[in-house]
């Protein structure tokens, strides 16, 4: 049985999409248009959902990726609707006297509406991720708030356009609503108001644009956690303790915007966000690599219950095969630069770069503080917090899979801070790091004066990697690189013309988003190049995710969305700044 239920969700699937072809075509010739539209109106009716509509190209469109998705809501819609449809003509084929059983497509019609109906109920146990409880409430208010405000709108262009003189407010709006809802406006209203047809066109198109907006509100998955809980945090942080030097990204699974899902033993987790109907991880999962699957398991799980879109942001080669196992694909993003301390040093040509950085300010006067954030005073991390913020590139704090997101929080007391001052003792320059293990670091956070010197940043990363020792540090992680191998193959000699030409896009990309500096920049240190991939189940949701992910990393501002994780920053920073009792 539970084949022919898998078939039978997929052929409502290619029904809606049938049905939003037919609508299609139909918009676009005339004579399919007025065919469809003599069978509506006379005594013999086309399938459900055939109207000829532009609308319901849309609706059908919507309900077929909602029924892929397998979402319930859309189950009910369409069992619902096309129930009514297939009791209606059964009714009119029984009607004794009538004339609806005489037309042979009303066969084809009753016969092909009551196999989708078929299709619907053998697929019913296939219709399983949840939507939102606040949706249909939501969709309600949505459209009523949708009319006041096109009646509004409406009203303001009638108004100003209106050639018959005597038409009140009243009559405006009802106009206006009567339009955007298409129906014909009454006797009255139609013979005070005459207005242009462009008026008309642009009141048809904030109907549209509402009934657009009040099917995502309608289908729309649910948004998911959006707080780590202190418990789920403390859990975390044990899998830290233990296996935390297995990826560098580990730590910033605290970030509190993300949510979690433990595997049944506890001994992994995948730390997520959700942003857009797409379930964002990121980094490898955490914990015990033999619990793995069992993580990766729920948290699938949870997104296919939710029919939220899976994707892994930055995940490792090792963590991608285990992903891989699960169903999703890979797509290399860039590398991460990572410094070995026994591998580094300042000595031969390859460095006289850096060498050279590092001198230059060295004897300008410029000096490093290396601290752990729990041996910094309150007060001083509140005003380090302070010159930080100052320095933000933007109003926007950036980060989501490789930055942490909060500075100065008290649990976060075994981060790293260096602190750079010039000659004269003025701070120009921080950077922060998380903890990898228990003997390396990741960077978090950089921050400098625009006016210091340049070369600051190396000047403060060479004077973290000699004095390692002070810090018990091993190893560090510096930026990570998007597309690394596209700028380093992309310059050698016998480069392929697809090859040169993707170097050039990146390069001309890179004069906003900084993609060709960040390598350049990690490469003085010839450090260790780690992979990192982009993870996904479908090609197709790719642009999807780009956009969840854009969004996360915060290069895509939504004012709506709260920004929940700066409120402990800015608490915490508060908190350190006022006096005490």
């Amino acid at each position: 049985m539970a084949p022919w239920r898998g078939r039978g969700a997929a052929a409502t699937v290619w029904y809606l999409r049938l049905m939003a072809l037919l609508n299609l075509v139909a918009v676009l010739a005339v004579p399919f248009r007025e065919q469809v539209r003599t069978h509506n109106e006379g005594e013999y009716f086309t399938p459900y959902l055939v109207t000829a509509g532009l609308s319901t190209v849309v609706l059908s469109m919507f309900l077929a990726v909602a029924m892929r998705r397998r979402k319930r809501a859309a189950w009910i819609f369409n069992t619902a609707l096309a129930g009514l449809f297939f009791v209606a003509y059964l009714v009119l084929m029984l009607v004794p006297g009538g004339h609806f059983a005489d037309h042979p497509l009303n066969y084809f019609s009753t016969v092909t509406t009551g196999l989708f109906v078929v299709a619907l109920l053998l697929g019913r146990r296939e219709f399983t991720s949840k939507g939102d409880r606040s949706n249909p409430k939501t969709a309600v208010a949505t459209f009523l708030a949708g009319l006041l405000f096109g009646g509004g709108v409406g009203s303001v262009l009638v108004a100003a356009t209106n050639t018959i003189p005597g038409a009140d407010f009243g009559d405006r709006f009802v106009y206006s609503i009567a339009r955007m809802v298409t129906v014909t406006p009454s006797e009255h209203v139609a013979g005070v108001i005459s207005v242009p047809t462009w008026v008309n066109a642009f009141i048809n198109a904030m109907s549209a644009v509402l009934f657009l907006l009040v099917l995502y509100v309608a289908f729309r998955s649910p948004r998911g956690q959006e707080l780590l809980s202190a418990e789920d945090e403390a859990r975390l942080r044990g899998l830290l303790d233990r296996q935390g030097e297995r990826d560098s990204l580990g730590y910033f699974a605290l970030r509190r915007d993300k949510a979690v899902v433990f595997s049944p033993s506890g001994k992994a987790a995948v730390a997520y966000r959700v942003l857009g109907g797409v379930s964002l991880a990121s980094g490898d999962p955490i914990g015990d690599p033999e619990a793995w699957p069992g993580a990766i398991e729920a948290w699938l799980g949870e997104a296919r219950e939710h029919a939220w879109v899976p994707a892994v942001m930055g995940a490792s080669e090792e963590a991608g095969v285990i992903y891989a196992r699960h169903g999703l694909d890979a797509l290399e993003l860039g590398d991460e630069a990572i410094v070995e301390l026994d591998e580094f040093s300042l000595d031969g040509r390859a460095m006289r770069v850096v060498r050279q950085a590092y001198n230059r300010v060295k004897r300008a006067g410029y000096t490093v503080r290396i601290r752990r954030h729990e041996d910094i005073p309150e007060a001083e991390m509140a005003s380090l917090v302070e010159r930080a913020d100052h320095w933000r590139d933007g109003a926007t704090e950036r980060g989501f899979s490789m930055a942490l997101g909060r500075l100065g929080d008290p649990d976060d007391g075994r981060c790293v801070m260096l602190e750079c001052h010039d000659g004269d003792g003025e701070l120009r320059a921080l950077l922060s790091f998380v903890p990898w293990g228990r003997d390396g670091l990741s960077l978090d956070l950089m921050r400098r004066d625009r006016d210091s010197e340049n070369g600051l940043m190396e000047f403060m990363v060479i004077e973290l990697l000699q004095r390692a020792a002070e810090v018990g540090l091993a190893r560090v992680s510096l930026n990570f690189a998007m597309f690394r191998s596209v700028f380093e193959r992309g310059s050698k000699l016998g480069a392929g013309p697809v090859l040169r030409l993707w170097r050039s896009v990146l390069g001309f990309f890179s004069r906003w988003w900084q993609i060709e500096s960040l390598y350049r920049a990690n490469a003085k240190y010839r450090p260790i190049w780690e992979p990192r991939y982009l993870l996904f189940e479908k090609s197709s949701e790719i642009p999807r995710i780009g956009i969840a992910s854009a969004r996360a990393e915060g290069f895509i501002t939504v004012p709506s969305l709260p920004a929940l994780f700066r409120r402990r920053h800015v608490g915490a920073a508060a908190a350190a700044a006022a006096p005490k009792a």
